[in-house]
Formats: C-alpha cells, sequence, structure tokens
C-alpha cells in the first residue's frame, strides 16, 4: 500500500500557512449584532472572561462534519495573544473540571450499551451524543478587577440529531442569564459573543441592560480564537452579513410547532410554508425579525447608491457606487432584491437577486460594484403548466444592506407572459399538503411610494427572454462490446475507451463497481466513516475488486465540509500494513470511549501524519458574502487533498436552513438558495483547481431534519422544491460542474432520494447538465442504521433500485449491496443498460483523478 502522508511529525509550512488563511477567512465571516461603543476594545489591559466556550471554544459541529487538527486556538488564547491578561481562570479551571467529570461519564454509558446490546450501539456516538454538563454559575466571588468583561455562549450540534427548544440549547441556560447580569452590573463594558453553529434565541440578549455589544463569531475553525480576537479589537472591521432570518421569538418561523419532534412525529414532515422559508416568510407575512436576513453592522459607516440600472438582453445590470463615510477601514455588502408583481401564481414579497461586497475601504474612499442578474431568474414554477414563468407587471428591483434596508431602484416592465423553461413534472406528491399560509401583509419601507414613483421604469423586451425546454432520456441504451479484453492501461493508452471498458464487464463486475469498498471483516467499531484503507480516516473508498483483473484503481472519499476529516496519525508496519490500535480515531466521539491511543509505533513500525485544517463551518464562510473568499477556503482544502491523495471531498453540505433546529445547519449556507448555490460553486471552483479533486455537493435533497433521518418523509410541493429547495444545487451545478453528488437518506415525497429518476436522471442530468458521479450517503440501503432497536413506518433505499435512478455508487458498500443489484437485474428492478451507465460514470471519474 502507498500512503501519501508523511513521517515527520513536526509542524509543516503547509500547516502554518493554512492557519492563518483560516484566521483571515474566519473574521470576514464573524456578525456584529449589537454595538454601543463596547467595540472595538482598546488595546491590552485585564478581560474577565467567562461562558462554557470561552477556553472549551467550539471550532464546529460533531459528527462527519469534524476535523482532526493539530490544535485549536481558543477564545481565551486567541485574547491572550492579542495582549490581553484573562483574570478569571479559576472559574475556567472549574468549569473544565465539570465537563471532563461529565465525559468520563458518558463514555462508561457508552461502553455499558456497547456491552448491552452488541457493537451497532456505537451509533449512540451519534443519535446520543456527549453533551456537555448545566453550566457552572458565575458567583459574585469570581469577578475579578478588569475593564472588560467577556462571556461566551458556545452551542454544538451535529449528524444524527436534531437541536430543540430548551434551555441550554436554542434557550440560554438560566445560569447563561444569571452571569450576564452580573457581569452588567459589575463591569463599564460587556461583550457577549456568539460561538454557536446555528440561530439562538436572543431575547435576553436584546433586553438586558449593560451589554455593550453582540457578536456572532459562529463556528470559526482552528483558528476561531485569534479571528475573534481580530474582530473584537479593530484589527479587522466586522463585515460579515447574516445568511438567516433571526426570529423575535421561535414561534414566529413557519415550521416552528410541524418540524421534527415538535409535534411527536417523525416519520412525516408536510413542507406547508411551500416557498415561503426564511425572509420570504418574514418579509410576506408582515413579521418582524430580531435581525434580518442580510443584516450585520461595522465599525465604520458606507453609503450606497445605484448610479445606474439598466439591461443588457434579459440581463439586469446595477452599477452601485459604495462610499465609506466612516473614520475607519471597512468592507460593505450590496444586496439586490427583486419583487415580482402580482398574478396568478402568489409570490414572496422579495427575493435575493444579486449580491457583492467591496474590497477594504479606507474612510472617504469609494468603490463601483457591477452587480446583475437574469430576469428569468426572478421566474415563478407553475405546477400546473410544468414551466418556469415571468408574468406581465412590473419587477421592483431594490438595493441595500439587507432585506429590511432597501431602496426601490428600478421598475423593469414586462408587457406580456413569459415562459422561460418548459419542463416536466417532478416527484408527484404522495398525499396532500395544502398551504397553511397566514394573511398576507407584504414588509414596505415607509419611503415605498415615494420610491416607486421616482424609480426609473425599463422596459424589458419580451423577445429577449430566453426559453429552454429541456431534453429527457427516458431510458439507458446497452453498450456495444468489442472482443479484445480491454482493462484501464488501455483506456489511458488510448486504445480503448471507458464506453469499450464498461461494456466489458460482466454482471458481477459492474454492480461490484457500483458498490462502494467494504472492509474484509465487518462489525469493526472502525469501520463506518473512516474506512478507507488508502488514505486512514477517510470516510470511504470506491472498490478495489476490479484492480487486478481490469486495473481500475480506487478513489478515496473524505468526510467534510470544515476540512478533511482523516487519523492524524497512523502506524505502518514493514511490509506497509496499517498496524491496527495504533492510530488516531478519524471521528472525534469515538476518543471518548476508546481513549487518545499513544501515537508509539511497535518495533519495525512507521508512524505517518495528516494533520488537516479545519476552515470555518459553512454558515460562517456563507456570512462573508465573499465568494472569492469562500473560494479560497476551496483551493486551501483541494491543496490538502492533493497532498493526503484524496479524490473526493464529501462536501459542501448545501441544504437550506428550513427550520433553526436541524442539527446539521452549521455545515450548511443558508435559508436562500441564490446565496447556498453560489457559495457551493465558489468552494468547488477552488477544490477543483487542484488536478484530481473534486467537491461531492450534499445532501440531494431535503435534508432538512437529522431525527430519523433515514426513515424520515419529506413531502414537498413541486413549487417549493424547484424553488427552493433543488435550486441552490442547480446553481452549484451550472457554474461549477461539481465532480459528484451526494443522495439524502431521507424520502422524498414517498421515494427515498437515492431511487428517485425524477431526481438524478430527470432534474440533475438532463435539466441541468451535471456530468459528474452520483454516490448514497452511507448506509442508506440498510447496511446501517442508526436506531437499531427502533421500527419505523419507512424502510431503507433499494441499491437495485439505486442503480435504475442514476445514483452510481452505493456507499459504504457492502456485500449485501452488490448481491441486491444482480437479485434487482433478474427480476427486471434494474436494465443491464442502466447499470452500465452508472459504471461508465464511476470510470469517467476515475479517469479524471490519473
Amino acid at each position: 500500500m502507498q500512503y501519501k502522508a508523511g513521517t515527520d511529525a513536526s509542524i509543516s509550512d503547509r500547516e502554518r500557512r493554512n492557519q492563518e488563511k483560516v484566521r483571515r477567512i474566519a473574521a470576514q465571516g464573524m456578525v456584529l449584532l449589537e454595538n454601543d461603543g463596547a467595540l472595538p476594545l482598546p488595546a491590552g489591559g485585564r478581560v474577565a472572561l467567562f461562558g462554557n466556550g470561552a477556553r472549551r471554544t467550539v471550532r464546529g459541529g460533531t459528527g462527519s462534519g469534524d476535523v482532526n487538527v493539530r490544535s485549536n486556538v481558543s477564545i481565551e488564547q486567541g485574547l491572550e495573544n492579542a495582549g490581553y491578561a484573562v483574570v478569571t481562570k479559576p472559574w475556567l479551571d472549574r468549569w473544565d473540571e465539570a465537563v471532563r467529570g461529565a465525559e468520563k461519564e458518558y463514555a462508561d454509558w457508552v461502553r455499558a450499551e456497547l456491552k448491552r446490546t452488541g457493537e451497532e450501539a456505537w451509533m449512540l456516538l451519534f443519535t446520543q451524543p456527549f453533551t456537555e454538563p448545566r453550566l457552572i454559575p458565575v458567583l459574585p466571588e469570581d469577578l475579578a478587577e478588569a475593564e472588560t468583561a467577556v462571556y461566551v455562549v458556545s452551542r454544538i450540534a451535529g449528524e444524527g440529531k436534531d437541536r430543540t427548544v430548551t434551555r441550554g440549547d436554542y434557550l440560554l441556560y438560566e445560569e447563561d442569564e444569571q452571569a450576564i447580569r452580573l457581569l452588567a452590573e459589575r463591569y463599564d463594558r460587556l461583550v457577549v459573543v456568539l460561538n454557536v453553529g446555528g440561530v439562538i434565541d436572543t431575547a435576553f440578549l436584546r433586553e438586558c441592560p449593560g451589554i455593550g455589544a453582540v457578536l456572532l463569531m459562529g463556528q470559526a475553525g482552528m483558528a476561531g480564537g485569534d479571528a475573534l480576537a481580530d474582530v473584537l479589537t479593530g484589527r479587522v472591521s466586522p463585515c460579515g452579513r447574516l445568511t438567516d432570518t433571526w426570529a423575535q421569538r421561535y414561534e414566529d418561523y413557519p415550521a416552528a410547532s410541524t418540524f421534527g419532534a415538535q409535534n411527536g412525529n417523525l416519520d412525516d414532515e408536510d413542507y406547508s410554508e411551500g416557498i415561503y422559508v426564511g425572509y420570504r416568510w418574514f418579509d410576506t407575512f408582515g413579521l418582524t425579525p430580531a435581525y434580518p436576513f442580510g443584516y450585520g453592522l461595522s465599525y465604520t459607516t458606507f453609503s450606497m447608491c445605484a448610479e445606474e440600472v439598466r439591461m443588457d438582453g434579459e440581463r439586469v445590470i446595477l452599477s452601485v457606487g459604495v462610499t465609506n463615510t466612516g473614520a475607519r477601514s471597512g468592507r460593505e455588502v450590496a444586496q439586490v432584491y427583486v419583487s415580482a408583481p402580482e398574478g396568478q401564481l402568489d409570490k414572496p414579497m422579495q427575493s435575493l437577486a444579486a449580491y457583492g461586497k467591496t474590497k477594504e475601504l479606507a474612510p472617504g474612499e469609494s468603490q463601483m460594484l457591477e452587480l446583475s442578474f437574469r430576469l428569468s431568474d426572478a421566474a415563478s414554477y407553475d405546477e400546473a403548466a410544468s414551466c418556469y414563468v415571468l408574468e406581465p407587471g412590473e419587477y421592483a428591483v431594490r438595493l441595500g444592506r439587507h432585506s429590511r434596508d432597501t431602496v426601490l431602484c428600478a421598475l423593469l416592465c414586462l408587457s406580456e407572459e413569459r415562459v422561460t423553461a418548459k419542463l416536466r413534472p417532478i416527484m408527484p406528491l404522495d398525499r396532500p399538503v395544502p398551504l397553511c399560509l397566514p394573511e398576507r401583509r407584504p414588509y414596505m419601507s415607509t419611503h415605498e411610494e415615494e420610491e416607486r414613483s421616482s424609480a426609473p421604469r425599463i422596459a424589458v423586451d419580451p423577445a429577449a427572454i430566453p426559453c429552454l425546454t429541456a431534453v429527457y432520456h427516458d431510458e439507458e441504451k446497452p453498450l456495444a462490446q468489442r472482443a479484445d479484453f480491454v482493462r484501464m492501461e488501455d483506456v489511458l493508452a488510448g486504445r480503448a475507451s471507458a464506453e469499450n471498458l464498461a461494456a466489458q464487464l460482466s454482471p458481477q463486475e459492474l454492480a461490484s463497481l457500483c458498490v462502494g469498498a467494504w472492509p474484509e471483516t465487518t462489525g469493526n467499531l472502525d469501520f463506518i466513516g473512516q474506512a478507507s484503507n488508502a488514505c486512514p480516516g477517510a470516510a470511504g473508498d470506491t472498490t478495489s475488486r476490479l484492480t487486478a483483473s481490469r486495473g481500475v484503481p480506487n478513489l478515496v472519499m473524505a468526510d467534510g465540509p470544515a476540512g478533511l476529516r482523516l487519523s492524524r496519525f497512523f502506524a505502518v508496519d514493514a511490509d506497509g500494513r496499517q498496524v491496527e490500535g495504533c492510530g488516531d480515531q478519524a471521528l472525534t466521539a469515538m476518543k471518548l470511549i476508546t481513549g487518545e491511543p499513544r501515537p508509539e509505533a511497535p518495533e519495525g513500525a512507521t508512524l505517518h501524519y495528516q494533520y488537516c485544517t479545519a476552515i470555518p463551518v459553512g454558515t460562517v464562510l456563507a456570512q462573508s458574502w465573499d465568494d472569492a473568499l469562500i473560494e479560497e477556503a476551496g483551493d486551501l482544502v483541494g491543496g490538502e487533498m492533493e497532498e493526503f491523495g484524496v479524490a473526493l471531498w464529501l462536501a459542501p453540505g448545501m441544504n437550506i436552513h428550513r427550520s433553526p433546529l436541524c442539527g446539521r445547519n452549521f455545515e450548511y449556507y443558508s435559508e436562500d438558495p441564490l446565496l447556498s448555490g453560489r457559495c457551493a460553486a465558489a468552494d468547488t471552483r477552488g477544490v477543483q483547481r487542484h488536478k484530481g479533486c473534486f467537491t461531492t455537493i450534499k445532501h440531494f435533497a431535503c435534508n432538512s431534519q437529522e431525527d430519523n433521518r433515514m426513515h424520515m418523509n419529506a413531502h414537498v410541493p413541486e413549487r417549493a422544491l424547484r424553488e427552493i429547495y433543488l435550486k441552490g444545487f442547480e446553481i452549484a451545478v451550472r457554474e461549477s460542474q461539481p465532480g459528484a453528488l451526494m443522495t439524502s437518506y431521507n424520502l422524498l415525497n414517498g421515494i427515498h432520494t437515492a431511487n428517485a429518476r425524477d431526481l438524478l436522471q430527470t432534474v440533475l442530468r438532463d435539466e441541468w447538465g451535471f456530468a459528474g458521479v452520483v454516490m448514497t450517503d452511507w448506509g442508506t440501503t440498510g447496511t446501517i442504521e442508526m436506531d437499531p432497536e427502533k421500527t419505523f413506518r419507512y424502510g431503507s433505499s433499494d441499491p437495485a433500485l439505486c442503480a435504475a435512478a442514476g445514483n452510481d455508487i452505493v456507499m459504504p458498500g457492502s456485500p449485501a449491496d452488490v448481491e441486491g443489484i444482480l437479485a434487482g437485474l433478474e427480476q427486471g428492478k434494474v436494465t443491464l443498460a442502466a447499470l452500465q451507465a452508472c459504471a461508465l460514470r464511476v470510470l469517467r471519474t476515475i479517469l479524471k483523478t490519473l
């Protein structure tokens, strides 16, 4: 076995460079929510630091989205590195001791469950993950003398379990509130830092007197403490903007009472709010948010004006002048929204259409941004006619800083209806989902009428708006055979084509190629999520069972999306085999129950090292509103993929933030599909700069909740599906052509997404032109069960129907999956041609990496 990991344990130049990159990137995604002048902090001095994330700062969420790093810069360390003296060490030490005690109790409990129920109880690490103990109080005697108090609220969530509207999760602990009140009374300057992966309730923070500033740090990766210090001190002026609407109260969200366990039903989820997700809901139905979509403060001020709005064909172009009118340097985000006219189809009050971010502007400096969008992007999907349509009327173009601070700067006048895309109906509802919408009360600026009367009216040429008519492929054709025996080296040498090779494969070979590599022994705790043979700790590989006979190598897949999740070190014996038990656990939670292995190799063995970089989580990246910066983060990951031999990064995650309670929201970008799609496209461009390295956009589609994620049936009307939940994927595919895509665990309108040909062929390939490979999420065919002791209303996906649908690889793979495909071939569930088509896409992807 050839391993790319080196044998030098010292910190590499790559690690140092990437640490600084993460620090710079993370600071750009932090959002200043409140500030009465407390920030930026004066240089140096004493800081009274409290809160569960002060020393135990959360860099990212749990599960497959975690990254094994050499070190993590806490907020305590970041402040000290910036020259501050942290004077509350005794309280921080007591909290450390409390958490360590809770970790020991949890590990003992998991080991007892493993003994009681058997090997599969390791899934407890997902379904019942470790949670910190209840916060210890801050007492008057803990309040040491200091110029500034900083209180850190941390939350951690992750794969396999959703959040709850309870104290210590969505709500603050009573101990949080008590401590913040105490600090507000005691210190002249109090800053609350939110080290969280998703939305939390901020009512107390907005109402409590004495809080000088509230800063959303997010989960900022391995250099988060230093990046936070850069923002707190003013070395970086905060320029992040929210990618979600933060409600005044949880009940204001559209699915508040029905999401997941909120109504006691984890089997079925009705998307009865339709297209009205996030700000579309708040802005259309007159709910005032605590912090609106796109919101964020700065240490300086800006003026913004649309100098010109013009059309070039169907493209709407805004020339936007931005000037720094304050006393400090900073960056501003210009956001463009469109309000479509009322017609036969109901429409949200407005939708994000374009955005751009300035460079660092000095006081008095200006920059002209050119922002553009296609008018057809504002079309609505008509389910009855199976088409996207622009209804006639005035399309209001709005420019501003966030969704509740815009100026109507132009009216685009369309004289007649235009169909922009003629499509097929997809994913019909398996049961009625009536929309449950309140009375429309669209948010309008107090200057709306004045702006409308003075805005330029631009006539739209209907003939300039193109209409796409999709061409569909209903079934695959068998590949033509050739007589001579074909191996992969023949394809590489040009003596044969990938089609020639795929055509020669036997059903057994085809089925094997369409199923991931599985370990020779099953039931291994090290297997799930860290099953790669070629790159220890990576999530898995494609099969190597055709390597000897056909010369087909395997591909390594590593989890993300906050960087590569690999084992930090592993031992290799003199024969090149990994030494069991002498290596790092790639799943961090496993370390709680197995303990940290000692990095000591037995005699004759060598240790190899794979220290990777934890970048900010997806939501923090998106909060930068900076495509170039996100592309840089992707480039960072792509470089490490090259170094360690990873071909497919199982990222970015880009599901819509439908509810703040989704346990995996931190991995995803936003409640808005345009922002999500552009972020994923940028991430992909960065990764795919590197030869043989590709992203795997996921989870396709409607993976909006984690509780019962393998057997949950999402009932989604087609319009909502196309306009909200698929749109981001469409943008990513059209703009960056990711190398791979992962289907989700859940059912969608009664069909497992891995078995849904409507999604994988009709939409993904025929309508969008996706040219990559499609894989399942791990264990969707039933080889893994999150809750082995439970029974479910809906079962697992079928490996043969995966191939029939165009889901090319079943991961992580098992003999049962190969047998299921072969049985399905005999039963007519899948045709030989469809299986060949899947295998061909796998071969083509492998060829791109060679």
